[in-house]
């Protein structure tokens, strides 16, 4: 993902995922956000006065986005509700928003801004695009400088961690059935803790086609299921709770397979921006208390 990049007449500008170059944002910028880690990471960089939109599933943080207006969700963007807000700039991203989205935004919104992030590590990226772009705002680029050196720090001490291996079979939805390839952010994220999900594909970046592969559905005579040794069901974007557990342990046990299978907070593997320096201590700590000695 592209952050910063100097012009030829020596101006920074900041660069998103699709390498658009966007000149830094002045005073009166109006910000609307289709994706709730980013509307997090503008609230924790300051700009909290300047988010004019936010989708039903910006939910934080919760206190101050209650202020501003919901204009539907990451794929189903109530355009005319937008349009009436007058942003100036829309932030979306690959996997959580549409194409035909962002054809759209881009018929009447000046700036759109396209985020990528597919690892960790990207979010340093991302801050300094935030932090470039924003950073007219008082404060906004040493929060966002704080902020990647709190995540650069959690980063070190994951990667300085003899983590045991573990073959994981990580859970988003159900009706069917669908996981993640080893290539999404959320894979990569359990792969800090040595979690390796199964099975073992890549759906590749999401730019040409987003979404295609990287969420495959799969069935539960998989051969690969006999290689799982531990089940994750996340929080979301299904909300899968402890009856989704049971059923998971009888699906598995009907064919003999007996892997340790538990609920996850999906916040902590699949919100990224600000979010990532905080919730990788926690998946950590998890990964700590189950993984074997």
């Amino acid at each position: 993902m592209q952050a910063v990049r100097t012009s030829s007449s020596g101006n920074r500008d900041a660069v998103d995922a699709l390498g658009q170059r966007f000149a830094p944002a002045g005073a009166e910028t109006r910000i609307a956000s289709l994706v709730p880690s980013l509307t997090e990471t503008l609230f924790d960089l300051g700009l909290g006065a300047q988010v004019v939109a936010r989708t039903g599933f910006c939910i934080h943080p919760a206190a101050a986005v209650r202020a501003v207006p919901k204009v539907g969700g990451t794929k189903d963007v109530n355009l005319a509700r937008l349009r009436a807000l007058a942003p100036s700039h829309v932030l979306v991203n690959v996997d959580e928003n549409t194409r035909e989205t962002v054809a759209a935004l881009r018929t009447f919104v000046p700036q759109v801004v396209v985020t990528h992030p597919q690892a960790p590590a990207d979010n340093l990226a991302l801050l300094a695009l935030l932090g470039e772009l924003f950073g007219d705002a008082p404060g906004v680029k040493v929060r966002a400088l704080q902020l990647a050196n709190a995540l650069q720090a959690q980063l070190a001490a994951l990667a300085a961690q003899p983590w045991p291996a573990r073959r994981v079979l990580y859970l988003i939805w159900r009706e069917p059935w669908m996981t993640v390839a080893r290539d999404t952010y959320i894979a990569r994220t359990l792969a800090c803790v040595g979690w390796n999900t199964l099975p073992e594909v890549v759906g590749g970046d999401g730019m040409a086609t987003p979404g295609a592969a990287r969420y495959p559905v799969f069935g539960w005579d998989a051969p690969w299921l006999r290689e799982v040794d531990l089940v994750l069901l996340s929080t979301e974007p299904y909300r899968f709770q402890h009856r989704d557990v049971d059923a998971a342990r009888a699906l598995l046990a009907a064919r003999g397979l007996h892997p340790e299978v538990r609920l996850i907070d999906g916040e902590w593997c699949s919100w990224y921006g600000s979010r990532a320096a905080r919730s990788l201590p926690r998946l950590a700590a998890l990964a700590a208390l189950i993984n074997p000695a």
